[in-house]
């Protein structure tokens, strides 16, 4: 039988209008979408996961913040504590999340850019399968030993270690800003103490309170109120200016290591696929939660410095900080433990 010929109608035409006009209907939804999603957004629990444990700087930023969202949003905010691999299992479980802005991650550089220097084989690519929302606060460290050690000045305490009194420093883990400020300081003092690392901040801190470990480098918002009663000595900061929290205690840099600086920063971070109006609409949540006299007082007595970037800051911050640490990595020698 032979093809039946293609016949044009008179209803062809006005077929064809309807089925674009359809098609730019659905075209229109779909683009349309995004932002209709980030007007609705949140309308359900939010989830931020920090990779260390309950107690220490992730964790006190993170509910801080989840808390005045909460009451921002009127919706439910969980704190999902993961710690471990220098937050890189914390990562893993949000790289691998629904992109829909409820499953998020307060990490620091240790997670995000200081990781992939050690990890040959990392389940995730921080710059690839991340969106940055906003970076949240920046915080000194502060150099804390045992109230027994005979150390007052950095000078001290480089002379224990060269007569071989003072040993080992802790940290919350490898490849965290604690141990990379240990890292740079044997390399800047001439001296090499053992790393020990913990995991989490919290456990570390209380192995030097109990004397067990000697000194640490600790966030000064978790060692400030150990400092205050007596149970920690503080020995200097490792900004280049005095922390607000302890503007007694001497920076790094002042007492002799010159330009010694090495500052922990928390931000936000999503899925890599999550829409971009989403983003921002937590981006905005968290400006307007800093703008909060309560937290903001509750920031500035701990230590932090508060910051609420754009994603687009936020963004440009990243890919300058990765190559950055990357390289501080590769000259310190620092390996995964």
């Amino acid at each position: 039988m032979p093809a039946t010929p293609f016949v044009h109608h008179a209803n062809d035409k006005r077929r064809r209008i309807v089925l674009c006009a359809a098609i730019g209907g659905i075209v229109a939804i779909i683009c349309a979408s995004p932002s209709r999603a980030a007007d609705a957004y949140p309308k359900k629990t939010i989830r931020i996961v920090v990779g260390f444990a309950p107690g220490g700087g992730a964790d006190i930023v993170a509910r801080q913040i989840g808390n005045q969202l909460a009451r921002q949003t009127g919706q439910t905010v969980i704190v999902d504590n993961r710690p471990g691999a220098t937050g890189t299992i914390a990562a893993t479980n949000v790289a691998q999340s629904a992109a829909d802005g409820y499953s998020m991650m307060l990490a620091s550089q240790s997670t995000m850019v200081i990781a992939p220097s050690m990890y040959a084989n990392l389940p995730f690519d921080p710059l690839k399968d991340f969106m940055p929302v906003t970076q949240v606060v920046s915080m000194p460290l502060v150099m804390v030993v045992h109230p027994s050690v005979q150390a007052r000045t950095v000078q001290d305490v480089i002379e224990l270690a060269r007569a071989d009194k003072l040993r080992s420093y802790a940290s919350s883990g490898s490849g965290g800003p604690q141990h990379i400020a240990g890292a740079l300081f044997d390399s800047m003092s001439g001296i090499k103490l053992t790393h020990v690392p913990y995991k989490g901040e919290a456990a570390a801190l209380t192995d030097v309170m109990s004397g067990t470990v000697s000194l640490m480098f600790a966030n000064v918002p978790v060692a400030a109120p150990f400092i205050k009663s007596g149970k920690l000595k503080a020995i200097a900061v490792s900004s280049l200016v005095r922390a607000q929290a302890l503007p007694q205690v001497p920076t790094l840099s002042e007492a002799g290591l010159k330009n010694f600086e090495v500052l922990t920063w928390y931000g936000l971070f999503v899925p890599a696929k999550t829409p971009r109006a989403i983003a921002s609409k937590i981006s905005d949540e968290v400006s307007v939660a800093l703008k909060d006299a309560g937290l903001r007082a509750k920031f500035t007595e701990q230590g932090f410095t508060i910051l609420g970037t754009s994603p687009e800051q936020f963004s440009t911050f990243m890919t300058t900080e990765v190559p950055k640490w990357g390289s501080v990595v590769k000259s310190a020698g620092i390996q995964a433990e």
